[in-house]
């Protein structure tokens, strides 16, 4: 039996644990070799085709890194099923490939890059196409690279293989037969013209639109087998085209649509497995204990136990699941929880950092101080500020009684329809009397008077920007704080309701930035904190207590001399 029905077999009687959407592309390619037998169906598999796919990569193809660097690529199980299908398909009459396209979701780290890099070699060398036309495709340049680099290095790797190619930086030659394998990205000049003999895209799950989908798809119509090949782990756009791909693809395989042009194999967990169960991991990861490490997981599931922006991380890298690309932030029973054991008469005198969201002049802008205090805890005093004709308005409007917070003293009104810069500065300045106020942090977005006042008055102010660069790292501290009970807060219910409001976008590297559910959820008080906190959260690295040090030195020396 050859080792691509081998798979489907296994697959289809659970002796290789499977997610759904795998047993359904193995029953497919079981019943099409049923369906083959048949004089009217006209396509047939010709195992050998497939066997000689197997054979190059393992006489031909070397791996370029890691653990495997140096030795020859031998496809798993899962992979020969793919590859071998690809090419082992054929038409009865043509003798050409059944499959003019592909798809491939698997979780991160299961060799899909390097399965696509050499499905590029493949066909460069062992496809006979005569100018064969190859690219890795991307919406910018370096993520074009990343399939291209890849090959480059497995050529770069072989002996075999720099006998027959030529290397240059952007492109791989065949000289043999005119034929090459270059990197093509969105904004190259050179989208016109292309012949395309075989397109891969990679991550396609990062693409915004179908823009170069559709250019590869366009550019293939002067061959005769021409393949356009996506491969990707699950993302966190719902509306994205890959997953509007996805959806469709999903439906070929249930049989609701029948499209015998493409090749789809897609590894994930099936509806109600529970994402924490090691056992179902498998289903996404079918490279698990090769390339992907059992103890990397469990070590990744924990942490996304716990931290509720890790969760979605690890959902859609790790368990290939399609997540949004906001989630809530801060584990709110663990805000009920902290511990409030200082009191604000302890903090007087104390360092702290001021953080500011301004925001809109008609609503809520807000300063609260971050205080880092020992054994990692943090204090924050919150206070906020509204415009007094708009009171009542924003009240209805965000459906929250913003007079009872005035009248318990968590929020100034200030006279007029729009918030008077004024009145905060004063504020700090009163705060400064009272603290040893280190840095006031600002979001520096409609506040360059507010800020040149306070620079003005001597105070040491910084710049806060909103990307993720900035806020990514001491977002995601913070909420670790709060989740380990270590932030005092003194059950301010304005700043309890503005964390709570909080939600997190992250982007493709998994940085994040707080951002809001809806325009109701006002998040000033909590922006103000994170904003604090991007400063705070070094606070222990770089203090030194010039006092506690001379003082700890003296001790020092008394004990020595025996004074």
């Amino acid at each position: 039996m050859d080792s691509v029905t081998e798979y489907a077999k296994k697959v289809v009687s659970g002796k290789i644990i499977a997610g759904e959407s795998v047993i359904l592309a193995c029953k497919r390619h079981i019943c099409d070799l049923k369906r083959s037998k048949k004089k009217d169906y006209p396509y047939y598999f010709d195992a050998e085709a497939a066997e000689h796919c197997f054979k190059f990569a393992e006489l031909y193809c070397r791996h370029s890194k890691g653990e495997w660097a140096g030795q020859s690529l031998v496809l798993e199980e899962w992979q020969r099923f793919c590859v071998g299908s690809i090419f082992g398909w054929k038409g009865k009459n043509s003798g050409l490939r059944k499959y003019r396209y592909f798809y491939i979701q698997v979780a991160r780290k299961n060799g899909k890059s390097t399965l696509m890099a050499f499905i590029g070699l493949y066909v460069l060398v062992c496809d006979d196409e005569s100018g064969a036309e190859i690219y890795s495709a991307a919406t910018k340049k370096d993520q074009a690279r990343i399939i291209f680099d890849e090959a480059k290095n497995m050529v770069n790797a072989s002996p075999e293989l720099r006998k027959l190619l030529s290397v240059y930086r952007n492109n791989l030659s065949f000289d043999n037969q005119l034929s090459k394998f270059e990197p093509l990205s969105a904004d190259s000049e050179t989208l016109d013209g292309l012949n395309v003999h075989l397109g891969l895209i990679d991550e396609f799950h990062a693409h915004k639109n179908s823009g170069v989908y559709d250019i590869l798809d366009s550019a293939k119509g002067a061959r005769s087998q021409p393949i356009i090949g996506a491969g990707t782990t699950a993302g966190k756009n719902p509306n994205c085209y890959c997953k509007q791909r996805y959806d469709y693809y999903k439906n070929i395989l249930k049989g609701t649509i029948e499209n015998e042009d493409i090749f789809i194999y897609i590894a994930e967990l099936d509806d109600g497995d529970d994402w924490t169960d090691k056992s179902v991991w498998i289903k996404a990861n079918p490279n698990l204990g090769i390339s992907v490490k059992m103890q990397d997981m469990l070590n990744m599931c924990e942490t996304a136990k716990n931290l509720v922006t890790a969760q979605n991380e690890f959902k859609c890298k790790k368990l290939n699941m399609w997540v949004s690309s906001t989630t809530s932030w801060a584990n709110m029973q663990s805000w009920k929880k902290c511990p409030q054991h200082v009191s604000k008469k302890d903090l007087l005198g104390k360092r702290c950092y001021a953080g500011c969201d301004l925001a809109m002049r008609n609503d809520l802008a807000s300063v609260t101080l971050e205080f880092p205090l020992d054994d990692g805890y943090y204090a924050a005093l919150s206070h906020s500020f509204i415009p007094e004709d708009r009171v009542y308005e924003n009240s209805r409007r965000d459906n929250i009684d913003y007079q009872t917070w005035i009248d318990a003293g968590y929020i100034t009104p200030t006279p007029g329809s729009v918030v008077d810069f004024d009145y905060i500065e004063e504020y700090i300045r009163k705060q400064a009397e009272l603290y040893d106020l280190v840095e006031v942090c600002v979001d520096p977005w409609n506040a360059t008077q507010f800020m040149s006042h306070l620079i003005d008055d001597g105070f040491r102010v910084v710049e806060v920007r909103m990307g993720y660069r900035t806020l990514s790292e001491p977002t995601k501290d913070l909420e670790g704080i709060i989740l380990n009970h270590k932030i005092i807060h003194y059950s301010d219910p304005l700043l309890a309701w503005a964390v709570g409001n909080v939600v997190v976008q992250s982007d493709e590297n998994m940085n994040i930035r707080p951002v809001k559910s809806k325009s109701s959820n006002k998040i000033d008080p909590a922006m103000a904190l994170i904003i604090a906190h991007t400063r705070a959260y070094t606070d222990a690295e770089n203090y030194v207590d010039i006092n506690k040090t001379v003082a700890d030195e003296l001790a020092r020396l008394k004990e020595t001399l025996g004074v």
